[in-house]
């Protein structure tokens, strides 16, 4: 029992950035345990979901064809059969919506203990996870002294997966007890007035509460619309309510790994580089030569935003 179990996320046709880091992390695990790599799609466009995960390392793809999207109790008798079939040492899911749903039923089923919320996850013999406590203030170590074990992973941790591989596509040969299923996916409705999924954007502005006032905000979003860019911000922005909580970045809003992050007028607390340090280049604008931000900057401005942010819309524009 050395196999390494991940399940991909994937919403609304397409595959979560979370996947491809999961694979990452499957196969660090898999080469320390000895053991193959699994990957299991379920539901949706499984083929290209399955194409696309076809990674360097990756052994084995299962695919569960059932339903277009994620349905808990779909999700919990397919990595239940899949357990069953190749019996993983870990099974690794992703630390989001559709994971948070689903992973405490799938360890329950399995009789194996769950670890949330891992940005750092090592095996010598224990498994040893790293959660943060205390609003991201203290790291701490799990470790876990069985031989089996289910972890859900935080995004933007480790690095993508995207090398191609050759891996085996196997169908599972899936029939799920319908009548265990007591919820079905009608639809979808829109967030916050047509508002827009920060994590899914390529290039962020965010801004925090060196922004002052309200009606500041206008210079920012001028910046946005020049850059061709996405509006995210920090907490107290929202607490505010300038601005809704789809766009709040930080551990008590989205992470995100873009391109692009620029930081206007934030500090840098904790909280909110946990949702965003995982992001290509961060660039900060703050005017405390100081301020935490500027300790995983890329290129950092130490300036007024109301000098600086003018003068980067006029280079834009």
């Amino acid at each position: 029992m050395t196999d390494v179990l991940v399940v991909a996320d994937h919403r609304r046709g397409s595959l979560r950035d979370v996947s491809f880091e999961l694979v990452t992390l499957g196969r660090e695990l898999a080469d320390e345990t000895g053991g193959e790599l699994h990957v299991a799609v379920i539901s949706g466009m499984i083929d290209e979901f399955a194409d696309d995960l076809d990674i360097e390392g990756v052994d084995v793809i299962h695919t569960v064809d059932h339903g277009e999207e994620f349905n808990h109790d779909v999700y919990l008798q397919a990595v239940a059969a899949l357990s069953e079939q190749c019996a993983p040492q870990f099974v690794v899911m992703p630390h989001s919506v559709n994971g948070l749903d689903y992973a405490p039923a799938v360890a329950s089923r399995l009789d194996v203990p769950l670890v949330t919320d891992a940005v750092d996850v090592t095996f010598d013999e224990t498994l040893t996870v790293t959660r943060e406590m205390y609003g991201s203030k203290v790291e701490t170590t799990v470790d876990v002294a069985t031989e089996r074990a289910a972890i859900t992973v935080r995004g933007g941790e480790w690095i993508p997966a995207e090398e191609p591989g050759s891996a085996e596509i196997r169908p599972l040969d899936f029939a799920p007890d319908e009548s265990a299923i007591r919820s079905h996916v009608t639809g979808f409705q829109e967030v916050g007035n047509g508002d827009v999924d920060i994590s899914d954007a390529d290039v962020l502005v965010s801004v925090g509460r060196g922004i002052e006032e309200e009606e500041n905000l206008e210079l920012v979003e001028r910046l946005a619309d020049a850059l061709g860019a996405t509006l995210s911000a920090s907490r107290p922005i929202v607490d505010n309510g300038w601005l809704p909580s789809s766009r709040q970045v930080g551990q008590s809003g989205k992470v995100v790994t873009p391109d692009v992050y620029i930081a206007v007028g934030i500090s840098g607390a904790v909280q909110h580089v946990a949702g965003m340090k995982g992001s290509d280049t961060i660039v900060a604008i703050n005017t405390d030569s100081n301020a935490p931000i500027f300790d995983i900057a890329d290129y950092g401005v130490v300036g007024d935003l109301f000098d600086v942010v003018p003068a980067l819309i006029e280079q834009f524009e």
